[in-house]
């Protein structure tokens, strides 16, 4: 399962919906453009360090996903297949369904617009 910003903010900040989905799955995934958000949002945050110590401590239990010259391909059209039926998606939510789509994981999300995603499965808490 790959994590998006807002479900990896919930999980830190320990609400139990998002262990529990966690908890279920075999695979618990980061890609590298959620990181990016996740430490962009906390730069000023007045919790700065707690959340940096989390991520220092916890986050070898995660597999960070990169993007790679295939996932830039699949964003790509992504984008342009969304654009096209009229859907378009946040750009770093396009980068995520992408990666999403190129490991087989469904998306840990509250975000309904990852559901226009073809073939992307997206699970809340």
């Amino acid at each position: 399962m790959i994590l998006d910003t807002n479900a990896l903010s919930a999980f830190v900040d320990g609400h139990a919906g998002v262990g529990n989905a966690l908890r279920r799955q075999a695979r618990a995934a980061l890609p590298v453009v959620v990181l990016g958000e996740f430490r962009y949002g906390i730069a000023e945050s007045r919790h700065r360090a707690a959340y940096e110590a989390w991520l220092e401590a916890h986050l070898v239990d995660f597999e960070v996903l990169a993007v790679t010259e295939e996932t830039a391909v699949a964003y790509a059209g992504l984008r342009v297949a969304l654009r096209r039926s009229g859907r378009p998606i946040p750009a770093n939510d396009a980068w995520i369904a992408a990666l999403a789509l190129q490991h087989r994981l469904p998306v840990l999300s509250r975000d309904q617009h990852f559901d226009v995603v073809p073939g992307l499965e997206r699970k809340s808490w």
